[in-house]
């Protein structure tokens, strides 16, 4: 399994003089014989950067999309595939879009909506809705409990691999169901964890949560500020990754 990062806030010293940063996540995930473009930032950066960094994004099969914010769905409007690509995602993300936007994505796309965990290749899931059950975790955004949020998970030889894309329905809520979804303790997590230090509540259950759950990798990514990140670290012993950075794992 290999995670390569097409977009992220900062960029990786490595892909410094390649690569370009925005705010905004994506990612593209090779497993079980499959490719997933997960996220496309706000803009074409995305393709941009996997060119440089020698992806292929024809190959993709699935495209997927965690939430509908902007920093993570606009980017899909600068694709350029020459066929139609499958689109995965919660039945109420593509009605939270402008009406021109989304139907731009059902008439480029085979799109398929689920609200259950849903098997792209074996041991490959995308959750679908994420329960929510930690009262540390707001699982919600300004008012909107944000239902669409989700993520991917993977089974492999040491554990579960979580890949979220921002976790407005909270990390740990998401890892909780990745771990009922893939029947295995985790063993690496990355991504959008949305810990700010306004909120230290959340971030100290967090900082419990994984400390009693012990994976072996821990990335917090994209919507972490600095403050957060240094808790995280003392903490936790974390390592962020940043556009242009990549990560393999034992399928």
């Amino acid at each position: 399994m290999k995670t390569t990062f097409l977009c992220e806030n900062q960029i990786s010293h490595k892909a410094a003089r390649t690569c370009l940063a925005e705010w905004g996540f994506s990612a593209f995930i090779e497993v079980g014989g499959i490719r997933i473009l997960f996220d496309t930032g706000h803009s074409g950066i995305y393709r941009t950067n996997a060119q440089k960094l020698g992806i292929d994004l024809q190959k993709t099969d699935f495209v997927v999309l965690s939430h509908y914010h902007w920093d993570h769905v606009d980017g899909l409007q600068y694709h350029d595939f020459a066929e139609k690509k499958r689109l995965l995602l919660h039945p109420d993300l593509l009605g939270k879009l402008p009406e021109q936007q989304a139907g731009a994505y059902r008439a480029d796309f085979h799109v398929i909506e689920s609200r259950s965990p849903f098997e792209m290749a074996p041991g490959v899931f995308y959750l679908g809705e994420i329960p929510r059950t930690k009262g540390f975790e707001k699982g919600s955004y300004k008012g909107d409990p944000m239902l669409e949020d989700s993520a991917i998970a993977v089974k492999t030889s040491n554990g579960a691999v979580v890949i979220s894309g921002c976790s407005h329905a909270g990390i740990c809520n998401i890892c909780d169901y990745a771990k009922e979804v893939t029947g295995q303790a985790l063993h690496a997590v990355m991504g959008g964890f949305h810990l700010f230090e306004h909120d230290e509540e959340t971030t100290a259950g967090t900082i419990d949560y994984f400390r009693a759950e012990k994976p072996e990798h821990l990335h917090p990514m994209h919507c972490v500020d600095f403050p957060t990140l240094s808790k995280l670290h003392s903490a936790l012993g974390i390592q962020k990754l940043s556009t242009g950075d990549d990560i393999e794992f034992a399928d």
